[in-house]
């Protein structure tokens, strides 16, 4: 008489408690603490330049001088969309109406976009980061992200979107007036704006005045030339430091479903650099921490990456960190060849056999 041994299949690790366990090592750390004197030194710092380069542009007058103004002005803007962006994650006071006031006055008063507009959308993308059907960053639009926006592109859309790579730094140049444009048609649009009476108002003044004063005051050529260099090297500064950190990454089924950890570390990069990428990318060059941790404060970002590295390395879950140039080739060929490098890290066959 023989006995049956039953067998039983596989079983996935239980991943559901990954993420809790690394928040603790860094909550025990100390690393969410308030740095109030890093960010009012920040935050006076800023407006006190932005304040000071208008004085300036007011002295110089008629001077095609003013060009290098209007490249310290948008790196000044940018530095304060940085700041908005950290008041938007809850990163600056504990009080989340100090937060939130902090970063619509940023958004609206000074950098002229949509505080209702930009949480929504860059919510949305810290959510799902590079999910198809859910992040906003990588929806169908001029720039086909997925190998799904390229099936459905024929002619010259087809032939643009096979060498979109090359387009895409020069385009990146025209992202300062897009989030203007979008900003404006959100707060005019039906849908919901969070103090709608406060944003429409302020956004449309704040406009509406960068051109009057620079008309009034400046040459129409000159005026011209001024807001082209503004905009395009503000929508470089911009779109440069949020299109390193995941183009190029593993696209997700809009169907997967991937616990937390993962869904943040797998589909982020982070860019190596010493305090000049610290500058220009106002701190997300730590994308995969920030993307983790998006209430901690900017500045203990760097104390928590050896912490996140490690923990990593223990589950056998990818980190990944290239240099700044090295970011941007792999952009680059993506972009140039999505149909073939867009990858989904959760379709091997062991994954599909133990559930996604």
């Amino acid at each position: 008489m023989t006995s049956e041994r039953t067998r039983t299949a596989p079983t996935r690790r239980d991943t559901s408690r990954d993420y809790s366990v690394l928040a603790k090592i860094v909550r025990d750390c100390g690393l969410h603490r308030r740095r109030y004197a890093y960010y009012w030194t920040r935050l006076v710092a800023t407006v006190t330049a932005f304040g000071l380069t208008w004085a300036a542009i007011v002295l110089v007058g008629d001077s095609w001088w003013q060009l290098l103004l209007a490249g310290a002005l948008a790196v000044i803007l940018a530095q304060l969309a940085f700041l908005g962006h950290d008041s938007s994650h809850r990163q600056v006071f504990r009080s989340h109406r100090w937060n939130d006031w902090t970063g619509r006055i940023l958004a609206n008063v000074f950098v002229g976009l949509s505080h209702t507009w930009w949480t929504a959308k860059h919510n949305a993308h810290h959510e799902a980061p590079n999910r198809e059907g859910h992040d906003p960053d990588i929806a169908p639009g001029l720039i086909a992200f997925t190998p799904a926006a390229m099936a459905v592109r024929h002619g010259w859309r087809r032939w643009f979107a096979r060498r979109q790579g090359w387009f895409f730094l020069p385009l990146l140049a025209l992202e300062g007036l897009n989030l203007h444009v979008a900003s404006v048609r959100t707060v005019l649009g039906r849908g919901p704006v969070t103090h709608r009476a406060v944003e429409v108002p302020v956004l449309l003044t704040r406009l509406a005045l960068n051109v009057a004063v620079l008309v009034i005051l400046l040459p129409p050529a000159i005026a011209a030339a001024f807001l082209a260099v503004q905009l395009g090297l503000f929508g470089v500064l911009l779109g440069g430091a949020f299109a390193p950190n995941h183009k190029g990454m593993p696209i997700v089924p809009a169907d997967a479903d991937v616990d937390f950890l993962r869904r943040q570390v797998l589909m982020s990069r982070n860019i190596r650099g010493g305090i000049v990428v610290d500058f220009l990318m106002g701190g997300l060059n730590r994308q995969i921490e920030h993307h983790l941790f998006p209430s901690m404060p900017r500045p203990s970002l760097r104390r928590a990456q050896p912490l996140v590295r490690e923990y990593c390395s223990t589950l056998g879950v990818t980190y990944t960190e290239v240099g700044f140039f090295a970011s941007y080739r792999i952009v680059v060929g993506y972009l140039n060849d999505v149909e073939h490098r867009a990858r989904d890290p959760f379709s091997c066959p062991l994954a599909a056999r133990l559930g996604r």
